[in-house]
């Protein structure tokens, strides 16, 4: 449903390929500008530009913008992936594996059961609202280590990995529960695997051998085997973002080592086509819906960010992390975007949901993009110096929170 009569006269006045790519592209050029000027990730900028776009413009999508928006899912799906640093996620393996495996369980099953049970929504409906809230956002989270300086700290590094193992379970959930079982996806999963071992080798043979002349066949090469095994999982009836993740894993000890690499696959990414993707989201969400459903998206807001409070909180505490601390991983790995982005727009392509309850999902989401994130970085953000140079004193009382 559209909100303004402006939209008959805009896009009937660029009613060809290269008048609708203008509207497009604009709208990304000027998502990036608020970005930057605003200090916001410009994920979710596109997405609320893509929102007015849509509700005022009357912007809608197409095939090839469908297409650009997916590859571009699958990318930034790779690139998250990638960013893991392998030593780190190595060093913090058991902390990482226990605080995202319940940063990703706890609030997957009491948004599934919400929406089950209270909001009457259908098996697989409520299957995706689970999904789409279980995530932590890779993006805003990284964004966030990168402008505190927390990268460089162990904590940082800890929240990073936990991050990577929180959304790594919402895409296996989503290609798992929503698979077609049969030869394909046996095909498919062997195919990945096999891919996986032998992705490192082969990419380091190409960039040995070719180098980075000014063609970039490595970059081509990673989106071979994106592309490829992102054409085998959609015959699968699976989702083409598992295998991207997959292989972002394998990938990112070469990314690390080679960062003029890294430079060119994100230019691509985040140049041209994730701006499709955060856009064409945008648009798809009504704001008559969100309005008319502004108690269910503050409730499922609750809910997301109950369940991180109450499964990642305690999941801190048997690694020594401070109280201050805890609360500020606990408030990291209750944000969104991304994933949980993905894993609505899946919902609602494949008619597991409907538009109104897309628009729902979505804007709990974004919600967690911004508000987790202001709280952890007014209330509880630790001192990165006497992180980085001193050794932190023991905790004081439980019940005493360290200053």
């Amino acid at each position: 449903m559209n909100c303004c009569p402006l939209h008959i006269s805009v896009l009937d006045a660029l009613n060809n390929t290269y008048g609708i790519a203008t509207l497009w592209i604009a709208l990304a050029f000027l998502a990036s500008v608020i970005s930057v000027r605003a200090g916001l990730s410009v994920a979710l900028v596109e997405i609320l530009v893509g929102v007015l776009g849509g509700n005022l413009f009357g912007m809608s999508s197409n095939q090839w913008i469908d297409f650009l928006a997916g590859f571009g899912s699958v990318l930034l799906t790779f690139l998250a992936g990638a960013e893991i640093d392998p030593r780190s996620f190595r060093r913090f393996l058991t902390p990482s594996l226990v605080i995202g495996g319940i940063g990703f369980l706890a609030p997957c099953a009491g948004a599934w059961a919400f929406a089950l049970l209270v909001l009457h929504w259908p098996l697989h409906g409520s299957e995706i609202a689970g999904i789409a809230l279980s995530t932590t956002s890779v993006a805003v989270v990284y964004a966030v280590m990168l402008d505190t300086g927390l990268n460089k700290t162990d904590l940082g590094k800890l929240i990073l990995c936990a991050c990577f193992v929180c959304d790594l379970g919402t895409v296996l959930g989503l290609g798992i529960v929503f698979a077609n079982y049969n030869s394909l996806l046996i095909a498919f999963g062997i195919t990945t695997a096999v891919v996986m071992v032998f992705l490192p080798r082969s990419l380091r043979f190409v960039i040995r051998h070719i180098g980075h002349p000014i063609s970039e066949p490595e970059v081509k090469y990673v989106f071979l085997l994106l592309f490829g095994l992102g054409a085998l999982a959609t015959a699968a009836k699976s989702e083409a973002v598992l295998p991207a993740y997959l292989l972002g894993l394998g990938a990112a000890g070469i990314f690390h080592a080679d960062p003029k690499m890294v430079g060119r696959v994100r230019g691509v990414a985040f140049t041209f086509l994730t701006p499709f993707f955060f856009l064409r989201a945008g648009t798809l969400i009504e704001l008559p819906a969100v309005i008319a459903g502004s108690l269910t998206i503050l409730v499922l807001f609750g809910v997301k960010v109950g369940a991180k409070v109450i499964g990642v909180f305690p999941a801190t505490r048997p690694f020594r992390i401070r109280l201050r601390e805890a609360w500020y991983t606990t408030m990291m790995m209750s944000t969104g975007l991304t994933f949980g982005t993905i894993a609505a727009l899946f919902g609602y392509t494949n008619g597991y949901i409907d538009r109104s309850q897309y628009s729902i999902l979505v804007t709990v989401v974004v919600l967690t993009a911004l508000v987790p994130t202001l709280i952890a970085q007014l209330v509880f953000k630790p001192r990165v110096t006497e992180l980085l140079h001193g050794a932190p004193e023991p905790d004081p009382d439980p019940g005493v929170l360290v200053a």
